[in-house]
């Protein structure tokens, strides 16, 4: 028992800064991108927050199985260099047993990758891909008062003043190859119920100009709607509904079977982690962050062309190939050996 522990503290040792390094790094990455969305439409500090949250869930599943996997090398490797794990084979605790110590927790890692990837993205990217909508919508809006050119959707829109989402002596036209429309209201709000955004115009006057006839309408109350729509976001309810409904229209097919690869890569990886962890510094070079980071290059590359081309295949293909080729190595470089 005491030794499990001290192999897992080994382990933390390695795992935390090379995860919160990884996660620091891609963060970055992910703000950067947000902050580029702040060119095309305004956000306060508070959204670009929300935004970052919501993008948490990519980051942990990109960077989780690489820092791990990582980790377990290094801390295997810091082991064989300082004769530790040499000592503690020599008192019968051989690589397999050192293999199953770290199953548990590596299980529970790809489980925990499976609930991230399946689970929390789709509804994330979902909750993302609504507030920008959103945003975009509300941009609309942004009309400065005494500015000719300005657009409202299909219309031409001219204000004398702007409060907030108050407008005054609002002019909007719009015309087509029959007929063009003019409308004058004293002032129009802006309103938002439930995400949704609507231009409501008050006291007013619409007037239908066709080739020979000319209608005027007076109105109290005028909604304006259809100069915001966009298009239809996803529906969505559960991650579990998102999924089944994609899969039965075979869409996604190649992201699903990638998530759950890569999920699992930690688990079908163990028998690379043994052969490369595991050496005699009085006659080998501690090549394993080197080779550590081969492997995953290799794994990914393979994975994505896999999913690609293969599909559904892939889920059965690639675990057994890889898992072979592990045990190869393992076989090769440990098994005759220790």
């Amino acid at each position: 028992m005491k030794l499990n522990q001290y192999i897992y503290s080994q382990l933390s040792l390695s795992f935390f800064p090379i995860f919160f390094g990884l996660f620091f790094i891609t963060s970055i990455i992910f703000l950067v991108r947000i902050a580029a969305l702040t060119s095309v439409i305004t956000m306060n500090v508070f959204e670009l927050f929300t935004l970052y949250l919501y993008s948490v869930p990519n980051i942990l599943f990109y960077t989780l199985p690489i820092s791990f996997f990582i980790a377990l090398v290094i801390a295997l490797g810091k082991l064989s260099s300082e004769y530790e794990l040499i000592v503690i084979t020599s008192f019968g605790l051989n690589p397999i047993k050192i293999l199953k110590i770290f199953f548990p927790v590596t299980l529970v890692l790809s489980i925990s990758l499976i609930i991230v990837s399946l689970g929390l993205i789709p509804k994330t990217k979902f909750l993302t891909n609504e507030m920008l909508d959103f945003k975009k919508r509300e941009a609309n809006f942004n009309i400065k008062s005494s500015e000719y050119g300005q657009k409202f959707g299909e219309w031409m829109i001219y204000i004398d003043n702007k409060k907030d989402k108050v407008y005054d002596e609002v002019k909007l036209f719009k015309t087509n190859s029959t007929t063009d429309e003019f409308i004058i209201s004293k002032s129009a709000t802006l309103n938002n119920h439930n995400s949704q955004l609507s231009f409501e115009l008050s006291d007013g006057k619409l007037f239908n100009i066709k080739a020979n006839e000319i209608n005027q309408v007076d109105f109290k109350t005028m909604l304006i709607n259809e100069s915001i729509s966009n298009k239809e976001s996803e529906h969505f309810t559960t991650s579990w509904e998102y999924w089944t409904r994609h899969l039965y229209a075979n869409s996604q097919v190649d992201k699903f079977t990638f998530y759950i690869l890569i999920s699992f890569f930690p688990l079908i990886s163990l028998f690379l982690v043994i052969a490369f962890g595991y050496y005699n510094p009085r006659y080998e070079k501690n090549r394993s962050v080197g080779l550590s980071v081969m492997s995953i290059v290799v794994f990914y590359l393979i994975t994505d062309y896999a999913v690609k081309h293969i599909f559904w295949h892939a889920l059965y293909a690639i675990p057994l190939v890889w898992l072979l080729i592990c045990y190869v190595v393992y076989q090769k470089k440990i098994q005759r050996v220790y």
